[in-house]
């Protein structure tokens, strides 16, 4: 008899950042995930990719045609919440023409995966008073003929300590019965991802901290809310952004660090930043996910990736949902194969 075989999954990586949610995927399919394709056009995104997945993705995808990606089974794409209006004509695919979500759909169109997995701000779904979101989801399902289901889920309710909330959708070439993942019940705090022994670059100067104190009360004078947050370590952390906000908005006061430190302008406060590698837990990413580019980048790209366990729990409910589905193994077989 012939030994049994797991068939591999092909998927590809599109707006990839710096790979979380196709560490997710990886997470959840195991030894069955092949990646053959990826694109992503931040130079410095693509080294941190290819130090972790030793694959350099490909350039614009605006630029690559579809004949030139190979054949796939699952879509995955983190998509650049682009500022675009729909003026809600319901010309389907007219009124996408353009936007980052075209070129999604242009790929599925031509090469009709199985399934694809999307990730946006949770505020895609009320852009342009919900036109946009209900064009897009004409598209996916009356133009494309796909399936398609949506949620917000946070990555406080999946064991990361941050509060982080986003749009998951996830659509089925055949009429697939799907149910997003229930939140696990086990609650972390900022505690548990903070490092030890931080370095003194870390720590705020007095005068940078006196000014953010400043600028708080100003706004406080005002009536706003806005300003720099000192969080409890038994805190969960406030959503990491890109620029100095995400920064300023979770800083921890840290003692044990600050008794080592040299820095002679450094708060007598002991407060800090958190750490690009406090960044990647926040996220989700393991210890051993390589850190290639420089600080102010390694935030960025950090900030601007996904909550893994999110994604990694996603992934193990369409892997179910696919696997159970008569149509898809057909197409699609998750069972082991002889």
């Amino acid at each position: 008899m012939q030994k049994s075989r797991l068939k591999k999954i092909r998927f590809i990586d599109l707006y990839a950042g710096i790979g979380g949610i196709r560490l997710g995927f990886q997470n959840a399919f195991a030894a069955q995930a092949k990646f053959v394709f990826s694109n992503e056009i931040d130079n410095s995104a693509c080294k941190t990719y290819e130090a972790n997945f030793g694959e350099n993705p490909k350039g614009d995808i605006t630029m690559t045609e579809s004949s030139e990606i190979p054949d796939f089974d699952i879509l995955l794409a983190g998509f650049p919440c682009q500022a675009f209006s729909i003026a809600g004509r319901r010309k389907g695919f007219g009124d996408i023409r353009g936007t980052h979500f075209f070129e999604i759909a242009r790929v599925i169109k031509d090469k009709k995966p199985a399934a694809f997995f999307l990730e946006n701000v949770k505020h895609f779904m009320s852009h342009d008073d919900g036109r946009t979101f209900k064009t897009i989801k004409k598209v996916i399902e009356e133009d494309l003929g796909y399936t398609f289901y949506h949620k917000i889920l946070n990555a406080k309710d999946f064991g990361r300590p941050q509060n982080r909330a986003r749009i998951y959708m996830v659509g089925f070439k055949d009429p697939i019965k799907f149910e997003f993942p229930s939140a696990p019940h086990d609650k972390v705090a900022v505690r548990d991802i903070l490092e030890r022994n931080v370095g003194d670059e870390f720590f705020l100067s007095q005068r940078y901290l006196n000014t953010l104190k400043k600028h708080r009360a100003r706004h406080e004078e005002k009536g706003n809310g806005f300003g720099f947050m000192i969080l409890k370590k038994t805190d969960i952390a406030n959503t990491i952004v890109l620029g100095g906000m995400g920064r300023e908005r979770n800083l921890i006061v840290d003692q044990e660090s600050f008794k080592k430190s040299k820095r002679t302008n450094a708060n007598s406060e002991a407060v800090r930043s958190l750490t690009p590698r406090e960044f990647l837990r926040l996220q989700g990413f393991p210890d051993s996910f390589k850190i290639v580019a420089p600080k102010s980048q390694m935030y960025r790209q950090a900030a601007n990736s996904v909550a893994v366990p999110v994604v990694d729990a996603i992934a193990r409910s369409m892997k179910k949902a696919l696997a159970e589905s008569k149509p898809v193994q057909n197409l699609l077989p998750f069972m082991v194969q002889r």
